[in-house]
Formats: C-alpha cells, sequence, structure tokens
C-alpha cells in the first residue's frame, strides 16, 4: 500500500499561497467529505507564543482559506484544554481570535458542558488500551461524530513520543481531562485513537508546521530551529512517518508509527509513501534529539514507567494529583517562560523571518482576505461559546 505526503518550501512572503498548494497536492478534495462541516484542530502545547510548540497563524489562516476555497467552507474550530494550557489565552497571545473574527469560524470548547456532550462509544476496532484504561467506558465528543477533521500540529520532539504530530493532536480532543492517566501506554493509547477516528470522521486529513521546528524535550521546552517547510497528508501515519524522518528519527523504531503500521491504519515505513512537491526537502536529516526537562527528570519517568508505576491510581486519583498540575504549572509558567522561554520567543522575532511574520500578525492580524463568502456554519453553535 503506498501514501503520499506533501512536502514544500514555503516561505513568509508566499505563506498563504504555499498552503493553498500545499494541500491540493495532498489531495484534501478527496480526503474529505463534501457537505460536512469540518473541524479544525489546531494545537495548543502552551499557551505561550514559543516557537514550534503551537499551530501558527499563518498555517490557521492558510488552512481556512484553501479549505473554503474547495468548497468546505462549513468550519468550526474545537479546542482542548491540558493541565499546563489554557486554551482562552492561548488563542489570545498566538492570534488566532482575529483570524476565527474575519473569516467567522466558531470556536467550541471541549471542556464546556454547554458547547460539548461527551458520550459513550464502542469501538468497532478492537481496542489495545483504552478500554483498560477506561472501563467505565470510552467516552468521546458527541460533536465529533460524522464530520471532517483537520489536524494541525507542528514538527517538534516530545519527551514521551519521540516526536509528536498528526496522531498525537487527536489526544486532547477525542479524551477528556483524565488523559494523563494514559501516559503509561501513550503509544498504544494514540494508535487506539487513530482506529477510532477512522470509525467516527467523515473524512481525516493533517497539515503540519515545519517552518520552525522544535528541537529537544517538547512540546514546550524545546530549541527551535528554522526550517521553511510544511508537510500535508491524509494519512495520518505517513505524515508523522516523514516528519519523524527528516527530524532524523527512525520512524518504525517510534511505537506509535510502528504500532500503527502493523495495523494497517496508515503507512509508516518511508519505503512506501511517495513524497510530492518538494522531495529534496523531505529527504533532508535535522539531526534532533530529545533529551530531557525537569517535568521528566523531577519524576515522570517514575511515575509513567518506572517503579512507582504501580501507584498511579494514588497519585492521580486522588487529591495528589493537584500536586502534580500545580508542579507542573509553576515549572512551565513561573519558571521556564519567564526566565528561559519569554527571551528565546523575543529572539526569535527578532532575528528570524517567522518571528517577524508573527510580529505582524500581532500588529495587523489577518495577512489575507476572505476570497469566498462567509458560510453560516450547519451544527448548533451553543450562545456560550466564542463566536467571532
Amino acid at each position: 500500500m503506498k501514501s503520499s505526503v506533501a512536502v514544500l518550501r514555503v516561505t513568509p512572503d508566499t505563506i498563504l499561497p504555499d498552503v493553498d498548494r500545499l494541500v491540493d497536492l495532498a489531495g484534501v478534495s478527496h480526503a474529505l467529505a463534501a457537505g460536512e462541516t469540518t473541524i479544525l484542530k489546531d494545537n495548543l502545547s502552551w499557551h505561550f507564543p514559543f516557537p514550534a510548540a503551537n499551530t501558527t497563524p499563518w498555517q490557521l489562516e492558510g488552512t481556512i482559506q484553501a479549505l473554503a476555497r474547495r468548497g468546505f467552507a462549513d468550519q468550526v474550530c474545537v479546542q482542548n484544554k491540558t493541565v499546563v494550557t489554557n486554551a482562552f489565552k492561548g488563542e489570545d497571545l498566538n492570534h488566532y481570535v482575529p483570524i476565527f473574527k474575519r473569516y467567522h469560524v466558531p470556536v467550541l470548547y471541549n471542556f464546556k458542558d454547554a458547547d460539548m456532550k461527551w458520550v459513550a462509544y464502542e469501538p468497532k476496532a478492537k481496542m489495545r488500551v483504552l478500554n483498560r484504561i477506561y472501563p467505565e467506558g470510552i467516552h468521546i465528543p458527541e460533536f465529533f461524530l460524522g464530520k471532517n477533521i483537520v489536524h494541525l500540529p507542528t514538527t517538534k520532539c516530545h519527551i514521551y513520543t519521540t516526536t509528536t504530530g498528526a496522531m498525537k493532536n487527536a489526544f486532547g480532543g477525542l479524551l477528556n481531562t483524565r488523559r494523563h492517566y494514559t501516559h503509561s501506554w501513550i503509544h498504544e493509547t494514540l494508535v487506539d485513537l487513530l482506529a477510532i477516528q477512522k470509525e467516527i470522521h467523515s473524512g481525516l486529513f493533517a497539515i503540519m508546521d515545519g517552518t520552525t521546528a522544535g528541537n529537544g524535550p517538547g512540546p514546550r521546552t524545546m530549541h527551535p530551529v528554522v526550517k521553511n517547510v510544511m508537510l500535508a497528508s491524509a494519512d495520518q501515519v505517513a505524515i508523522d512517518a516523514v516528519s519523524a524522518k527528516m527530524m532524523g528519527f527512525d520512524p518504525l523504531s517510534i511505537a506509535y508509527i510502528r504500532l500503527a503500521h502493523e495495523a494497517g491504519l496508515g503507512v509508516g515505513d518511508p519505503r512506501s509513501i511517495e513524497i510530492v512537491g518538494d522531495v529534496d526537502a523531505a529527504n533532508e536529516n535535522w539531526h534532533f534529539h530529545v533529551g530531557k526537562n525537569l517535568v521528566r527528570i523531577g519524576g515522570g519517568d517514575l511515575i509513567w514507567f518506572g517503579p512507582l508505576k504501580r501507584f498511579q491510581k494514588l497519585f492521580f486519583h486522588t487529591p495528589l494529583v493537584n500536586g502534580f498540575i500545580l508542579a507542573s504549572d509553576v515549572y512551565h509558567d513561573f519558571y521556564r517562560w519567564p526566565l528561559v522561554d519569554r527571551r528565546v520567543f523575543e529572539r526569535w522575532c527578532e532575528t528570524t523571518e517567522w518571528g517577524q511574520m508573527f510580529l505582524r500578525y500581532a500588529q495587523m492580524g489577518p495577512q489575507g482576505e476572505p476570497s469566498f463568502a462567509p458560510q453560516t456554519p450547519s451544527v448548533t453553535v451553543p450562545t456560550s461559546s466564542r463566536i467571532h
């Protein structure tokens, strides 16, 4: 079986038409179902605008434009939260809000009861771990059923999965706030989630930003490296495999890619993936490495993978969990950002063309104009949600 992944070299001056060409090369019109609502699932790994951690504003705007031009104008963004990420703060600091407003894209929050009902779901596919992690039943957002979804990850490393991309991007949308229980089996969890996605969505697609990529212990505390590329594919496994290879990793040595490949959920072997666009870019080796940060050194490995794994119920099903959440919050928001990562962000803004582009979004808002008539969403959007 062959899959294709589009890889393009892009520039700040041409980024919106570049995204349009990218999705065309990747066959978005065939991947998504006509007439169905399309969910935009952006990636907010951190609410602060750290380079490579989050969906970029040009990635979001270019996707909205490109989809609408091909008849997928009925779009809704779905946000989630994590123990270290505030979705409302994130969409403001990363300059998504003016984009949603200009293109009339409503936003729903899967953690707000008024926006999204979580319903029990019995997967047709055999689950590797989710049925054991959630013995009371697997629950997913009812809103996701029967809709297209377009994932908007970035190209970066991850301390627990080596790389993170399209498959990992489903993690926040499909699992509720108890999803940290899955970390000990994170690779198997991602494969289970992809199997569920293939059952519930009318179409699947991913557009990955590698304009600035994240090296080191991601998905937040990284070393941003300008790479000037973007990727797109209908195959969630293949796009993750190609991005992993570009970062310098053997895709089939990464468990979630290998398991999904072996299960027939996509193609993880680069030898069986057709590259369209700039083939030479896809053949680059960036020699990235993951490393560790204080969260992993300070206890993450012990609890999720080490000798304390047997005590997870004590840590995560009792008030003790609040201590871990507080420690993570303090580390990221009160140490890393003000003392380390804000300076990295400011240097990126001052010295790179993509940083300058980010500042233009901050100062001027969206860089393009709708070339289509805004469409009223076909779904009922709760009045409590942010309507732009």
